[in-house]
């Protein structure tokens, strides 16, 4: 068996006091398998970068990490990524922020993590670059003469042409990406973006899966990621989710409960969410003291600027709801600033009727199925999920709302809310057959096949 680097921003070791991720577990496992290595940024900042590498090994699992500089955390993470790469993929071109100096550390930072790692892979290595802090990263093995198999995977959207054009040096940039053998996408709608860019931008053609420029040869394809299923569930019957769960019966009482679930960032529709169900309560009068929407929204990216205004626009609003329809024994927003281990959130996500999903952009959102595998199969919730969503083109079974609309929103609420326990069984059991289908394990083993298996073409 070939031995797999995984090659990502932050390198999510496992550890005996802290809850993973569903990605985190199945990479991992991954690993253990091939005796592989994870690489990345340690998260910690020194003086000067000097490219000395970290080896740890935790519970089978091996990783290799480098420090970066401040100035290259400013420059290439909380700039090129997190100011501009970022809103410009989730089609907020309208705060992205183009500057040169962040495009100069991106370059600088890709640069940095090539060259420790490039002596480190061997001939039959596998290697698996993740996200868009790392979309050089092929382009500059190459160039250190590394012929080994190569996939990217895009955990976020893929914006259309008309947009991606506003990036300075985009061709460059996208360019760039035919030095892998296989690129993948969550949905079809990212990949047929990412072909019309190809096509109309830099002159490619399209045969089946394959893109083809100036005698170069890329594979792209559509591989959704899902949740660790099993594990997730077995957290249900855990003491971390049962005290957790016996909280939230005492304080709802007789109330129903809707809950959101998401990091603080302003492509997640969090103000949409909250004055749609504003409009809910302003709709129908007969849910006052009657339903509560607890949003947990742990903050996220604090030293940008745009996100500091999230959560303070949030702040504001919560407040404003909470003043107008609360009653001395009633709050109808429980709004938390603070993230939750995976057993604790089983607990929640089981506890309510209704599981409200509506970010305006988002690659996959993993929240959508949490939700669902966490239901009571005898009793389950609903979810009401944006269709801008990548999840949404695997959950057709959920009532699929338009974010921006506070009306249709606050309409799939109410139906929600009333909806027969036949109807919510049928949606449920659908919505439940497709998360076990393709699972993170399935998404993880789909995706080694396709780097291992495409048909390579190099200039």
């Amino acid at each position: 068996m070939s031995r797999l680097i995984v090659v990502s921003n932050r390198v999510s070791m496992p550890t005996p006091d802290s809850a993973q991720g569903g990605l985190a577990v199945a990479l991992q496992a991954a690993l253990r398998e091939s005796g592989g290595l994870w690489f990345g940024w340690s998260g910690r900042e020194v003086e000067k970068f000097n490219g000395s590498v970290s080896f740890d090994e935790v519970d089978g699992v091996r990783s290799a990490v480098v420090d970066l500089e401040p100035q290259d955390v400013e420059e290439y993470y909380n700039g090129f990524a997190n100011r501009t790469l970022w809103p410009l993929f989730h089609y907020r071109v309208d705060i992205a922020k183009y500057d040169r100096t962040f495009n100069a550390g991106y370059q600088r930072v890709n640069r940095r993590f090539v060259e420790p790692l490039h002596v480190m892979i061997e001939p039959d290595d596998i290697i698996w670059i993740n996200d868009y802090h790392l979309i050089p990263m092929g382009m500059l093995l190459r160039e250190r003469a590394v012929k080994n198999r190569i996939g990217f995977f895009l955990h976020t959207p893929w914006p259309p042409t008309r947009l991606l054009v506003s990036l300075p040096h985009h061709e460059q940039l996208i360019r760039s990406m035919f030095h892998y053998d296989v690129i993948g996408f969550q949905t079809a709608e990212w990949l047929e973006s990412f072909h019309h860019y190809c096509e109309h931008e830099l002159g490619a053609s399209i045969k089946g899966d394959y893109i083809h420029l100036d005698g170069m040869m890329v594979r792209a394809v559509i591989c959704p990621i899902g949740i660790d299923y099993r594990d997730f569930v077995d957290g249900i019957g855990s003491p971390e989710a049962q005290s957790i769960a016996d909280r939230v019966r005492r304080s709802l009482r007789q109330l129903t409960m809707i809950i959101g679930v998401d990091r603080l960032d302003y492509s997640k529709g969090l103000e949409e969410r909250l004055k749609s169900f504003e409009h809910l309560l302003h709709q129908h009068d007969d849910l006052h003291r009657a339903v509560v929407l607890i949003q947990v929204a742990p903050p996220s990216r604090g030293e940008v600027e745009q996100y500091q205004k999230v959560r303070e626009k949030l702040n504001e609003l919560a407040g404003r709801i909470n003043g107008e329809f609360a009653e001395v024994d009633w709050t109808p927003i429980r709004y938390v600033n603070r993230g939750y281990a995976r057993a604790e959130l089983t607990a929640l996500y089981r506890a309510a009727r209704v599981g409200l999903v509506t970010p305006l952009r988002d690659g996959m959102n993993l929240v959508a199925k949490e939700y669902i595998a966490a239901q009571d199969p005898e009793d389950p919730g609903v979810l009401v999920l944006s269709r801008f969503a990548g999840a949404a083109a695997q959950m057709s079974e959920a009532l699929l709302v338009n974010p921006y609309s506070p009306e249709e929103v606050a309409d799939a609420l109410h139906m929600g809310l009333k909806m027969p326990l036949g109807e919510r069984k049928r949606r449920f059991n659908a919505l439940l057959q497709g998360i076990k289908k393709q699972d993170v394990h399935w998404w993880r083993a789909k995706f080694v096949d396709l780097i291992q298996n495409s048909e390579v073409v190099r200039p």
